[in-house]
């Protein structure tokens, strides 16, 4: 039956418009997206906008084709990071159904990541890791980012200075203090993430964190983290003890 068809007291427009979109489930919420079924073709029956919705909820959590470390990524997290080509792959998706689930799951995300102005001022490193973990945690790349901060540790601004590929980046002081001192940071935090889920630092992560406190040093900005963001949680090496100076 198609969603026209359905009481109108059940169709998903009508019951976001009425009673909001935290009334309606995923799949309903994918199939206003998606709006089109697909009709009836040789021995398959028509399909609603509702089952096309269903069809690639089951999809995504399938992973079949994806990355090891997708395995245990919730649906809407595995659609929102699958390859383009792979979401039209699923019957009824094509590319400009799966450009609209695409742009819509990222402005969701873009939503979550955005705090009030006078909200933006950091007292811990896990003050830092909420602000910034659910734009990285899905990244299957690594990327180094920085942190810049007042003296009162007010957010001036965050830039990604290096990416690399899924277990290393390459990063040159030059670049991580360059933003610092163009826009007059008091304080910098350093982080990049691990795409495998774990924060652990590497000897190469030590190495680099006790490079860029040197080159902080001659330039009298103060470092007062390096943070690795991994699959829910973090390592601040502040906290671990793996920095020179006292940070936080």
């Amino acid at each position: 039956m198609k969603i026209k068809e359905w009481p109108v007291s059940d169709r998903p427009r009508e019951r976001l418009r009425t009673l909001g979109p935290r009334s309606l489930s995923s799949r309903e919420l994918l199939a206003l997206l998606i709006e089109t079924g697909m009709p009836a073709a040789d021995d398959r029956p028509a399909r609603s906008a509702m089952d096309v919705a269903g069809d690639l909820l089951a999809w995504a959590l399938q992973g079949e084709d994806e990355d090891p470390r997708m395995r245990d990524r919730q649906p809407l997290r595995r659609i929102v990071t699958a390859p383009f080509s792979a979401l039209c792959s699923v019957p009824g998706i094509g590319p400009a159904k799966a450009a609209k689930i695409l742009a819509a799951l990222d402005l969701g995300r873009r939503a979550t990541e955005e705090v009030r102005r006078d909200a933006h001022r950091f007292s811990c490193p896990r003050d830092v890791f909420e602000h910034v973990h659910l734009g990285m945690r899905d990244l299957a790349h690594e990327e180094f980012r920085v942190v810049m901060l007042s003296a009162q540790w007010e957010l001036l601004g965050i830039e990604r200075v290096a990416q690399g590929t899924v277990d290393a980046v390459d990063v040159h002081p030059r670049d991580v203090f360059a933003c610092a001192l163009r826009t007059g940071a008091h304080s910098v935090v350093l982080l990049h993430n691990h795409p495998s889920g774990e924060p652990a630092p590497s000897p190469e992560d030590r190495d680099l964190t006790r490079r860029l406190e040197e080159a902080s040093k001659v330039l009298g900005i103060v470092l007062l983290d390096h943070i690795i963001v991994g699959e829910g949680r973090y390592t601040s090496f502040s906290e671990a003890g793996l920095m020179a100076a006292a940070g936080w």
